[in-house]
C-alpha cells in the first residue's frame, strides 16, 4: 500500500529485456535505504527490488505490467516518481493507493494559471473506470484530487511543489501515465454494473 506522496526520483539507467519481461535497474537517493524483496512504487506500478549494487537498484516488469502501464515506453534517462510502502503508524497524507495501476491515460491538454497548472487526462472507457469531481486519482504514483470529471476523461491542478518535485514538469501533450483510479469507487462500479443484470 501507497499513499501517492512522491518522495524521491529515479534516473533510468539500463534496460534489459528477458523473455516477456523487463529489468529496470535505477539510480536513486533512496537506494541505500532499500532491502532485496522491498515493494516500490515507479510512477505508480507496484514493483519489488531484486538486486542492490552500489547506487542501483533493480526491479522486473512482468508481461501483466507492461500491458497495463507504461514502464514499457521508458527509456534510459527517464525520471521516475518514486515512494516507498506506507507505514501503518504514520499519517495518510494523500489516499489509499495499491500500486495497481489499472490502465494507461494521454494528457490531452496542459494549461498554465498564475501559479499552477491544471493538466487534462483522458483514457478509453472500455474498462468502465470513473472519476468523480474532488475525488481521488492516482496518476504516475502521484496522489492528486479530480477537478473536472467527464465520463473519459478528467482533470487535475498541479500546485508548484508538486509540479518540481515529481515528473509532471516533463509530461507532454499525448505522453502517456499510468491511471489508478480510487479503489472505493471500482468496487461501488462494479456493484452497479452487477445489478444491471
Amino acid at each position: 500500500m501507497f499513499t501517492g506522496i512522491i518522495e524521491a526520483f529515479g534516473k533510468l539507467v539500463e534496460l534489459e529485456k528477458e523473455g516477456e519481461n523487463l529489468h529496470l535497474s535505477i539510480e536513486s537517493s533512496l537506494t541505500t535505504e532499500l532491502k532485496i524483496d522491498q515493494s516500490l512504487s515507479h510512477n505508480g506500478v507496484c514493483l519489488t527490488v531484486v538486486d542492490i549494487t552500489d547506487k542501483r537498484y533493480t526491479v522486473t516488469a512482468i508481461q501483466e505490467t507492461l500491458e497495463k502501464s507504461n514502464i514499457g515506453s521508458l527509456k534510459e534517462g527517464d525520471l521516475i516518481n518514486l515512494e516507498r510502502a506506507m507505514k501503518m503508524n504514520s499519517r495518510l497524507d494523500g489516499h489509499i493507493v495499491q500500486g495497481h495501476v489499472d490502465q494507461v491515460g494521454y494528457c490531452k491538454k496542459i494549461e498554465f494559471r498564475e501559479g499552477s497548472w491544471v493538466f487534462d487526462f483522458e483514457y478509453p472507457y472500455d474498462k468502465k473506470n470513473i472519476t468523480i469531481e474532488k475525488g481521488s486519482i492516482c496518476v504516475n504514483g502521484v496522489s492528486l484530487t479530480v477537478v473536472d470529471s467527464e465520463i473519459d476523461h478528467f482533470s487535475v491542478a498541479i500546485i508548484p511543489y508538486t509540479y518540481e518535485h515529481t515528473n509532471f514538469h516533463l509530461i507532454q501533450k499525448g505522453a502517456p501515465v499510468n491511471l489508478e483510479f480510487d479503489m472505493i469507487g471500482k468496487y461501488i462500479s462494479k456493484l452497479h454494473r452487477l445489478n444491471l443484470k
